[in-house]
Protein backbone atom coordinates (compact mmCIF):
# COMPACT_ATOMS: atom_id res chain seq x y z
CA UNK A 1 0.00 0.00 0.00
CA UNK A 2 1.34 3.41 -0.81
CA UNK A 3 1.82 6.05 2.01
CA UNK A 4 -0.70 8.82 1.54
CA UNK A 5 2.54 11.00 1.54
CA UNK A 6 3.04 13.11 -1.53
CA UNK A 7 6.56 11.63 -2.98
CA UNK A 8 8.63 12.73 -5.71
CA UNK A 9 12.24 13.44 -6.85
CA UNK A 10 11.88 17.00 -5.94
CA UNK A 11 10.36 16.21 -2.90
CA UNK A 12 12.02 18.38 0.35
CA UNK A 13 11.54 18.76 4.31
CA UNK A 14 10.97 22.17 5.62
CA UNK A 15 11.22 23.46 8.66
CA UNK A 16 11.76 27.32 10.41
CA UNK A 17 15.22 28.79 11.40
CA UNK A 18 14.69 32.84 12.95
CA UNK A 19 11.01 32.95 10.86
CA UNK A 20 12.48 32.06 7.63
CA UNK A 21 12.15 28.79 6.07
CA UNK A 22 15.07 26.00 6.12
CA UNK A 23 14.70 23.68 3.47
CA UNK A 24 16.13 19.76 2.78
CA UNK A 25 16.56 17.81 -0.15
CA UNK A 26 15.50 14.10 -0.13
CA UNK A 27 17.32 11.49 -2.03
CA UNK A 28 15.38 8.84 -4.04
CA UNK A 29 13.52 6.27 -1.78
CA UNK A 30 11.70 3.24 -2.63
CA UNK A 31 8.65 4.75 -1.92
CA UNK A 32 9.10 7.44 -5.06
CA UNK A 33 10.22 4.16 -7.44
CA UNK A 34 8.45 0.99 -8.77
CA UNK A 35 9.18 -2.02 -7.61
CA UNK A 36 12.36 -2.63 -8.91
CA UNK A 37 13.56 0.62 -8.27
CA UNK A 38 14.68 1.12 -12.22
CA UNK A 39 11.62 3.94 -12.36
CA UNK A 40 9.50 6.62 -10.62
CA UNK A 41 6.31 5.04 -9.07
CA UNK A 42 5.03 7.04 -12.21
CA UNK A 43 6.40 5.13 -14.80
CA UNK A 44 8.59 8.03 -15.71
CA UNK A 45 12.49 7.07 -16.02
CA UNK A 46 14.53 8.52 -13.13
CA UNK A 47 16.41 11.25 -14.74
CA UNK A 48 20.15 11.52 -16.26
CA UNK A 49 22.88 13.19 -14.81
CA UNK A 50 25.94 14.17 -16.72
CA UNK A 51 29.23 15.75 -15.22
CA UNK A 52 32.92 16.32 -16.18
CA UNK A 53 36.04 15.57 -14.45
CA UNK A 54 39.18 17.47 -15.01
CA UNK A 55 42.68 16.80 -14.08
CA UNK A 56 45.94 18.37 -15.49
CA UNK A 57 48.82 17.28 -17.09
CA UNK A 58 47.65 13.63 -18.05
CA UNK A 59 49.23 10.12 -17.51
CA UNK A 60 52.56 8.18 -18.21
CA UNK A 61 52.11 6.86 -21.93
CA UNK A 62 52.73 3.46 -22.05
CA UNK A 63 52.18 3.12 -18.31
CA UNK A 64 48.07 3.92 -17.79
CA UNK A 65 47.10 2.00 -21.29
CA UNK A 66 45.19 -1.33 -20.10
CA UNK A 67 46.88 -4.70 -21.86
CA UNK A 68 43.42 -6.06 -22.67
CA UNK A 69 40.88 -5.02 -25.01
CA UNK A 70 36.98 -5.13 -24.57
CA UNK A 71 35.96 -6.00 -20.54
CA UNK A 72 38.21 -7.62 -18.43
CA UNK A 73 40.62 -4.91 -18.60
CA UNK A 74 42.65 -3.95 -15.59
CA UNK A 75 44.21 -0.37 -14.91
CA UNK A 76 47.52 0.31 -14.80
CA UNK A 77 49.68 2.57 -13.36
CA UNK A 78 47.84 5.76 -11.60
CA UNK A 79 44.89 4.86 -12.74
CA UNK A 80 44.87 1.42 -10.56
CA UNK A 81 43.39 3.22 -7.76
CA UNK A 82 39.95 2.99 -9.59
CA UNK A 83 40.22 -1.05 -10.25
CA UNK A 84 37.60 -1.29 -7.47
CA UNK A 85 34.88 0.39 -9.46
CA UNK A 86 36.06 -0.70 -13.30
CA UNK A 87 32.98 -2.34 -14.01
CA UNK A 88 31.65 1.08 -14.48
CA UNK A 89 34.28 2.73 -15.86
CA UNK A 90 35.10 2.56 -19.67
CA UNK A 91 39.02 3.49 -20.98
CA UNK A 92 38.92 4.95 -24.03
CA UNK A 93 43.26 4.53 -25.49
CA UNK A 94 44.77 5.60 -28.24
CA UNK A 95 42.62 8.87 -28.91
CA UNK A 96 44.54 11.96 -30.98
CA UNK A 97 43.12 15.37 -30.12
CA UNK A 98 43.78 17.07 -34.36
CA UNK A 99 45.17 20.16 -34.31
CA UNK A 100 43.74 21.37 -38.08
CA UNK A 101 47.11 23.58 -38.50
CA UNK A 102 46.53 25.47 -35.51
CA UNK A 103 48.99 24.56 -34.04
CA UNK A 104 49.35 23.11 -30.60
CA UNK A 105 48.01 25.48 -27.58
CA UNK A 106 49.78 24.15 -24.78
CA UNK A 107 47.81 22.96 -21.67
CA UNK A 108 44.21 23.99 -24.01
CA UNK A 109 44.16 22.28 -27.12
CA UNK A 110 43.88 18.61 -26.07
CA UNK A 111 40.87 19.73 -23.27
CA UNK A 112 39.27 21.99 -26.06
CA UNK A 113 38.61 19.27 -28.55
CA UNK A 114 37.38 16.88 -25.82
CA UNK A 115 35.34 19.09 -24.43
CA UNK A 116 33.86 21.34 -27.75
CA UNK A 117 35.29 18.98 -30.49
CA UNK A 118 36.73 21.63 -32.40
CA UNK A 119 40.84 22.61 -32.27
CA UNK A 120 41.13 26.27 -30.92
CA UNK A 121 43.27 28.79 -32.86
CA UNK A 122 46.04 30.71 -31.44
CA UNK A 123 45.92 33.72 -29.81
CA UNK A 124 44.42 36.47 -31.48
CA UNK A 125 43.74 34.35 -33.86
CA UNK A 126 40.03 33.58 -35.07
CA UNK A 127 38.14 30.83 -34.21
CA UNK A 128 34.21 29.73 -34.14
CA UNK A 129 32.92 29.93 -30.48
CA UNK A 130 31.59 26.15 -29.91
CA UNK A 131 29.72 25.38 -26.89
CA UNK A 132 31.37 22.96 -24.23
CA UNK A 133 29.59 19.77 -24.06
CA UNK A 134 28.52 20.34 -20.44
CA UNK A 135 26.35 23.32 -21.85
CA UNK A 136 24.66 21.40 -25.03
CA UNK A 137 23.90 18.35 -22.65
CA UNK A 138 22.30 20.79 -19.82
CA UNK A 139 19.97 22.87 -22.49
CA UNK A 140 18.66 19.50 -23.00
CA UNK A 141 18.13 18.04 -18.96
CA UNK A 142 19.11 20.94 -17.25
CA UNK A 143 16.08 22.83 -17.19
CA UNK A 144 13.74 20.61 -14.82
CA UNK A 145 16.35 21.59 -12.20
CA UNK A 146 16.85 24.24 -10.00
CA UNK A 147 20.44 24.98 -11.48
CA UNK A 148 20.74 24.04 -15.03
CA UNK A 149 24.02 23.27 -13.93
CA UNK A 150 27.13 23.77 -11.10
CA UNK A 151 30.81 24.33 -11.81
CA UNK A 152 33.41 23.65 -9.07
CA UNK A 153 37.35 23.82 -8.69
CA UNK A 154 39.53 22.76 -6.31
CA UNK A 155 42.55 24.76 -6.96
CA UNK A 156 40.83 28.36 -5.51
CA UNK A 157 40.78 29.51 -8.59
CA UNK A 158 37.21 30.29 -10.28
CA UNK A 159 38.61 30.40 -13.99
CA UNK A 160 39.56 27.16 -13.56
CA UNK A 161 36.94 25.29 -15.82
CA UNK A 162 36.24 24.20 -18.98
CA UNK A 163 32.72 24.66 -19.33
CA UNK A 164 31.62 27.58 -21.74
CA UNK A 165 28.57 28.88 -23.25
CA UNK A 166 30.11 31.78 -25.33
CA UNK A 167 33.17 33.03 -25.11
CA UNK A 168 33.99 33.00 -21.76
CA UNK A 169 34.04 30.19 -19.22
CA UNK A 170 31.73 29.88 -16.53
CA UNK A 171 32.94 30.42 -13.93
CA UNK A 172 33.60 27.60 -10.68
CA UNK A 173 32.81 27.99 -7.14
CA UNK A 174 35.78 27.34 -4.83
CA UNK A 175 34.52 27.41 -1.56
CA UNK A 176 32.37 23.96 -0.58
CA UNK A 177 31.03 26.27 2.16
CA UNK A 178 30.01 29.05 -0.26
CA UNK A 179 28.47 25.79 -2.33
CA UNK A 180 26.71 24.70 0.50
CA UNK A 181 24.61 28.04 1.34
CA UNK A 182 24.38 28.27 -2.22
CA UNK A 183 22.27 24.85 -2.31
CA UNK A 184 20.69 24.70 0.88
CA UNK A 185 20.08 28.72 1.17
CA UNK A 186 19.92 31.75 -0.91
CA UNK A 187 22.89 33.03 -2.92
CA UNK A 188 21.29 36.82 -2.89
CA UNK A 189 20.22 38.29 0.44
CA UNK A 190 18.69 41.57 0.51
CA UNK A 191 19.52 43.63 3.44
CA UNK A 192 15.76 45.47 3.37
CA UNK A 193 13.86 42.86 2.73
CA UNK A 194 11.02 42.17 5.25
CA UNK A 195 12.32 37.62 5.67
CA UNK A 196 15.59 37.03 6.04
CA UNK A 197 17.15 33.35 4.63
CA UNK A 198 20.17 32.14 7.03
CA UNK A 199 23.48 32.30 5.37
CA UNK A 200 25.41 28.80 5.27
CA UNK A 201 27.20 29.91 8.62
CA UNK A 202 24.04 29.70 10.69
CA UNK A 203 22.52 27.12 9.20
CA UNK A 204 25.62 25.26 9.60
CA UNK A 205 26.25 26.21 13.01
CA UNK A 206 22.65 24.93 13.61
CA UNK A 207 22.38 22.23 11.71
CA UNK A 208 19.53 21.97 8.74
CA UNK A 209 18.12 18.86 9.58
CA UNK A 210 17.89 19.62 13.53
CA UNK A 211 14.85 22.81 12.04
CA UNK A 212 13.13 20.04 9.80
CA UNK A 213 12.61 17.36 12.66
CA UNK A 214 8.95 17.50 12.56
CA UNK A 215 8.51 16.95 9.21
CA UNK A 216 11.34 14.30 9.26
CA UNK A 217 9.51 12.20 11.98
CA UNK A 218 5.80 12.74 9.93
CA UNK A 219 8.07 11.25 6.70
CA UNK A 220 9.66 8.50 8.47
CA UNK A 221 5.58 7.49 10.16
CA UNK A 222 5.16 6.16 6.21
CA UNK A 223 8.25 4.23 4.81
CA UNK A 224 9.11 1.10 5.23
CA UNK A 225 12.16 -0.37 6.67
CA UNK A 226 13.94 -0.40 4.09
CA UNK A 227 13.60 3.23 3.12
CA UNK A 228 13.84 4.33 6.59
CA UNK A 229 17.36 2.80 6.84
CA UNK A 230 17.95 4.45 3.72
CA UNK A 231 16.83 8.04 4.67
CA UNK A 232 18.78 7.22 8.21
CA UNK A 233 22.21 6.82 6.49
CA UNK A 234 21.23 10.05 4.30
CA UNK A 235 20.45 12.21 7.27
CA UNK A 236 23.83 10.97 9.19
CA UNK A 237 25.93 11.31 5.84
CA UNK A 238 24.48 15.30 5.77
CA UNK A 239 24.99 15.78 8.92
CA UNK A 240 28.36 14.64 8.85
CA UNK A 241 29.09 16.76 6.20
CA UNK A 242 27.58 19.77 7.70
CA UNK A 243 30.37 19.07 10.60
CA UNK A 244 33.04 19.05 8.02
CA UNK A 245 32.37 21.92 6.83
CA UNK A 246 31.30 23.59 10.76
CA UNK A 247 35.42 23.39 11.00
CA UNK A 248 36.49 25.71 8.28
CA UNK A 249 34.07 28.31 10.20
CA UNK A 250 35.32 27.95 13.58
CA UNK A 251 37.61 30.26 14.93
CA UNK A 252 41.13 28.97 15.84
CA UNK A 253 43.25 29.43 18.75
CA UNK A 254 45.45 32.72 18.81
CA UNK A 255 48.90 31.93 18.01
CA UNK A 256 51.38 34.74 19.43
CA UNK A 257 54.28 34.20 16.90
CA UNK A 258 51.09 34.52 14.19
CA UNK A 259 51.40 37.39 11.59
CA UNK A 260 49.26 38.27 9.14
CA UNK A 261 50.72 37.94 5.69
CA UNK A 262 50.68 40.30 2.73
CA UNK A 263 47.62 39.44 -0.10
CA UNK A 264 48.39 36.10 -1.89
CA UNK A 265 48.32 36.34 -5.41
CA UNK A 266 45.81 34.07 -6.96
CA UNK A 267 48.12 31.54 -8.35
CA UNK A 268 49.15 30.95 -4.72
CA UNK A 269 45.13 30.18 -3.50
CA UNK A 270 44.59 26.87 -2.73
CA UNK A 271 47.99 25.10 -4.42
CA UNK A 272 48.86 22.34 -1.72
CA UNK A 273 47.55 19.14 -3.32
CA UNK A 274 46.17 18.00 -0.04
CA UNK A 275 43.92 21.03 0.20
CA UNK A 276 43.02 20.43 -3.49
CA UNK A 277 42.30 16.70 -2.41
CA UNK A 278 40.31 17.57 0.79
CA UNK A 279 38.18 19.99 -1.49
CA UNK A 280 37.68 17.70 -3.62
CA UNK A 281 35.85 15.20 -1.30
CA UNK A 282 33.83 17.58 0.19
CA UNK A 283 32.35 18.96 -3.34
CA UNK A 284 32.05 15.01 -4.74
CA UNK A 285 30.12 14.38 -1.59
CA UNK A 286 28.02 17.96 -2.28
CA UNK A 287 27.29 17.60 -5.62
CA UNK A 288 26.24 13.51 -4.88
CA UNK A 289 23.57 15.10 -2.11
CA UNK A 290 22.69 17.71 -4.85
CA UNK A 291 21.97 15.49 -7.88
CA UNK A 292 20.20 12.90 -6.02
CA UNK A 293 17.71 15.21 -4.96
CA UNK A 294 17.09 16.49 -8.15
CA UNK A 295 18.76 20.19 -7.51
CA UNK A 296 20.78 19.89 -10.73
CA UNK A 297 21.30 17.35 -13.80
CA UNK A 298 24.87 18.92 -14.69
CA UNK A 299 27.95 19.28 -13.31
CA UNK A 300 31.50 20.32 -14.33
CA UNK A 301 34.40 19.56 -11.58
CA UNK A 302 38.10 20.63 -12.41
CA UNK A 303 41.06 19.53 -10.09
CA UNK A 304 43.52 22.55 -11.24
CA UNK A 305 44.16 24.46 -14.32
CA UNK A 306 45.64 22.76 -17.01
CA UNK A 307 49.22 23.42 -16.46
CA UNK A 308 48.71 22.29 -12.73
CA UNK A 309 50.21 25.19 -10.08
CA UNK A 310 49.14 22.15 -7.58
CA UNK A 311 52.57 21.77 -5.16
CA UNK A 312 53.71 18.22 -2.97
CA UNK A 313 54.07 19.48 0.62
CA UNK A 314 57.88 20.34 0.77
CA UNK A 315 58.35 20.68 -3.01
CA UNK A 316 59.16 24.06 -4.37
CA UNK A 317 58.09 23.35 -7.88
CA UNK A 318 54.66 22.52 -8.94
CA UNK A 319 53.54 19.62 -10.30
CA UNK A 320 53.67 21.82 -14.16
CA UNK A 321 57.17 22.67 -13.34
CA UNK A 322 58.22 19.30 -12.39
CA UNK A 323 56.42 17.76 -15.88
CA UNK A 324 58.93 19.49 -17.65
CA UNK A 325 62.38 19.58 -15.22
CA UNK A 326 62.15 16.30 -12.91
CA UNK A 327 64.52 13.82 -14.78
CA UNK A 328 63.41 10.61 -15.82
CA UNK A 329 63.73 7.50 -13.65
CA UNK A 330 65.29 5.07 -16.74
CA UNK A 331 64.49 2.14 -14.27
CA UNK A 332 60.59 2.89 -13.87
CA UNK A 333 60.64 4.35 -17.39
CA UNK A 334 58.85 7.64 -15.47
CA UNK A 335 59.44 10.68 -13.84
CA UNK A 336 58.34 9.84 -9.94
CA UNK A 337 57.60 12.71 -8.45
CA UNK A 338 55.06 14.08 -10.98
CA UNK A 339 53.85 10.35 -11.16
CA UNK A 340 53.28 11.04 -7.38
CA UNK A 341 50.83 13.50 -8.65
CA UNK A 342 48.88 11.21 -10.88
CA UNK A 343 48.13 8.67 -8.38
CA UNK A 344 46.57 11.64 -6.09
CA UNK A 345 44.38 12.82 -9.11
CA UNK A 346 43.26 9.29 -9.71
CA UNK A 347 42.51 8.79 -5.93
CA UNK A 348 40.60 12.02 -6.10
CA UNK A 349 38.59 10.57 -8.78
CA UNK A 350 38.17 7.69 -7.03
CA UNK A 351 36.28 9.36 -4.26
CA UNK A 352 34.09 11.34 -6.49
CA UNK A 353 33.34 7.94 -8.22
CA UNK A 354 32.88 6.26 -4.34
CA UNK A 355 30.45 9.10 -3.68
CA UNK A 356 28.00 8.79 -5.91
CA UNK A 357 28.18 5.25 -6.15
CA UNK A 358 27.16 5.08 -2.84
CA UNK A 359 23.71 6.55 -2.68
CA UNK A 360 21.52 3.95 -3.93
CA UNK A 361 18.40 3.79 -5.52
CA UNK A 362 16.71 0.98 -5.70
CA UNK A 363 18.53 -1.54 -7.15
CA UNK A 364 20.55 0.40 -8.27
CA UNK A 365 22.95 3.87 -7.34
CA UNK A 366 23.53 7.14 -8.36
CA UNK A 367 26.25 6.44 -10.32
CA UNK A 368 24.18 4.50 -12.28
CA UNK A 369 21.78 6.47 -14.19
CA UNK A 370 24.57 9.20 -14.56
CA UNK A 371 27.63 9.71 -16.52
CA UNK A 372 30.87 11.66 -15.86
CA UNK A 373 33.52 12.63 -18.54
CA UNK A 374 36.88 12.46 -17.15
CA UNK A 375 39.08 14.37 -18.98
CA UNK A 376 42.82 16.13 -19.21
CA UNK A 377 44.38 18.37 -21.48
CA UNK A 378 47.63 16.24 -22.92
CA UNK A 379 48.63 12.94 -23.58
CA UNK A 380 52.03 13.64 -22.50
CA UNK A 381 52.94 16.60 -20.45
CA UNK A 382 56.46 16.64 -20.23
CA UNK A 383 56.49 17.75 -24.69
CA UNK A 384 52.58 18.79 -24.62
CA UNK A 385 51.98 15.76 -26.79
CA UNK A 386 48.09 15.52 -27.60
CA UNK A 387 48.77 12.27 -28.69
CA UNK A 388 46.82 9.29 -26.54
CA UNK A 389 45.27 11.41 -24.32
CA UNK A 390 43.69 9.73 -22.10
CA UNK A 391 39.83 9.98 -21.57
CA UNK A 392 37.64 7.63 -19.33
CA UNK A 393 33.61 8.08 -18.90
CA UNK A 394 32.12 6.54 -15.90
CA UNK A 395 28.39 5.22 -15.04
CA UNK A 396 25.73 3.57 -17.10
CA UNK A 397 23.83 6.66 -18.39
CA UNK A 398 20.80 4.78 -17.43
CA UNK A 399 21.08 1.69 -18.42
CA UNK A 400 21.94 3.15 -21.97
CA UNK A 401 25.64 3.02 -21.89
CA UNK A 402 27.87 -0.45 -21.91
CA UNK A 403 30.40 -0.22 -18.90
CA UNK A 404 33.57 -1.98 -18.10
CA UNK A 405 34.78 -2.07 -21.53
CA UNK A 406 38.09 -0.45 -22.24
CA UNK A 407 37.87 0.85 -26.21
CA UNK A 408 41.31 1.20 -28.24
CA UNK A 409 40.41 3.64 -31.00
CA UNK A 410 44.27 4.79 -32.15
CA UNK A 411 44.28 7.93 -34.17
CA UNK A 412 40.66 8.73 -33.64
CA UNK A 413 39.46 12.22 -32.18
CA UNK A 414 38.26 12.24 -28.60
CA UNK A 415 34.95 14.13 -29.97
CA UNK A 416 33.99 10.07 -30.60
CA UNK A 417 33.75 9.92 -27.10
CA UNK A 418 31.49 13.04 -26.71
CA UNK A 419 29.69 11.95 -29.58
CA UNK A 420 28.81 8.38 -27.60
CA UNK A 421 27.69 10.11 -24.62
CA UNK A 422 25.26 12.85 -26.04
CA UNK A 423 23.36 10.47 -27.89
CA UNK A 424 23.51 7.77 -24.52
CA UNK A 425 22.12 10.43 -22.78
CA UNK A 426 19.07 10.87 -25.10
CA UNK A 427 20.22 14.11 -27.58
CA UNK A 428 19.04 13.78 -31.22
CA UNK A 429 22.66 14.25 -32.58
CA UNK A 430 24.29 12.27 -35.40
CA UNK A 431 27.48 14.23 -35.43
CA UNK A 432 29.68 16.78 -33.60
CA UNK A 433 32.93 18.83 -33.86
CA UNK A 434 34.26 20.98 -36.79
CA UNK A 435 37.20 19.53 -39.33
CA UNK A 436 39.70 16.95 -38.56
CA UNK A 437 37.76 17.03 -35.41
CA UNK A 438 34.28 16.27 -36.79
CA UNK A 439 32.52 12.63 -36.20
CA UNK A 440 29.57 11.11 -36.96
CA UNK A 441 30.65 7.67 -35.32
CA UNK A 442 29.82 7.35 -31.90
CA UNK A 443 31.42 4.88 -30.43
CA UNK A 444 28.68 1.54 -30.54
CA UNK A 445 30.57 -1.04 -29.12
CA UNK A 446 29.83 0.76 -25.05
CA UNK A 447 26.45 1.73 -26.40
CA UNK A 448 23.58 -0.17 -25.20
Amino acid sequence: MRSSIEFSRRRIMRGILGGSAVAVGLPLLNIALNNSGAALASGEALPVCFGTWFYGLGLNPGHWEPKVRGADYNFRGPAAALEDYRAKINVYSGLVARLDEKGNQAHYSGVKIIHNAVAPPPPGGKGKVSPSIDTIISDAIGNRSRFRSLEVSCDGNPRTSWSNRGADMNPAEVSPVAFYGKIFGKEFRDPNAAEFTPEAEVVLRHSALSYVSEDRNRVLKGLGAEDRRRLDQYFTSVRELENQLSVELQRPAPLAACTVPGALSEGEIGTDVESARNCNKLFAQLLAHTLACGQTRVFNMAISQAGSTLRKAGVASTHHILSHEEPMDTAAGYQPTTTWFQERYMEMLRDVVAAMDGIREGDQTLLDRSVILVSTDVGYAKTHDCNNIPVFSIGGANGKLKTGIHVAAPGDTPARVGLTLQQAIGLPVQSWGTDGNQTSKAFSEVLA
